[in-house]
């Protein structure tokens, strides 16, 4: 039996203006690879409106721990109303995509000790319980440390990268916007309620 326990849920990103959705995709599948997670795209979805393109990718990347713990990211990104414009970025004229950016981050950790231990149901539950509500063992905190930590570099380096827009881009600077709802550690499945707004500059 696996126990899904969500550690952080439902962090998002927003972002809108000119953006390279190659680019984008390469700064997360990058980052993804140097934390040690393995690729996994759940799901791709597209579809043209005349306001633009949409695009929806779900991606699940993993990291096993060891034969009970793995850790997951799930990654969802939406390219909404997307058109192709031209920029002029350091004196030259270049295409890009512009549109809103929508990537939410949650963060899970996969465990399986009732087959490690051989565990009856009951027994099962009541460390889950315990687990939940008073204190994890010291290993798992690490493993959830962790955990956190990827999310966290996940997220800096999409809001860098955003960042970098603001400052490549000469008419950028009235229009770009990001913002980041950044949920707290969740160990209730409530989402967050607080919202930073950010200027545009990564921290």
């Amino acid at each position: 039996m696996t126990e899904k326990n969500l550690i952080i849920n439902n962090r998002t990103i927003t972002y809108k203006g000119v953006f390279l959705a190659s680019e984008l995709f390469n700064i997360i599948n990058k980052t993804i690879k140097e934390l040690g997670y393995q690729p996994q795209e759940k799901k791709t979805e597209e579809k043209v409106v005349p306001s633009g393109k949409t695009t929806f990718v779900e991606l699940r990347p993993f990291k096993i721990k060891n034969n009970y713990v793995t850790l997951m990211l799930k990654v969802k990104i939406n390219l909404n109303q997307v058109i192709e414009v031209t920029k002029e970025v350091d004196g030259l004229k270049k295409k890009f995509q512009q549109g809103e950016i929508i990537v939410i981050i949650d963060a899970w950790s996969l465990t399986d000790y009732a087959s490690r231990w051989g565990m009856k149901p009951w027994v099962f539950f009541m460390k889950s319980f315990m687990h939940k509500y008073f204190r994890r063992l010291p290993m798992e905190e690490g493993f959830t440390g962790e955990l956190k930590s990827d999310a966290n570099q996940l997220t800096q380096q999409l809001k860098a990268f955003f960042s970098l827009y603001k400052y490549q881009v000469a008419e950028l600077h009235q229009k770009t916007k990001i913002t980041e709802n950044k949920s707290p550690e969740n160990t209730e499945n409530k989402p967050s309620k607080n919202t930073k707004e950010l200027d545009g500059s990564s921290d």
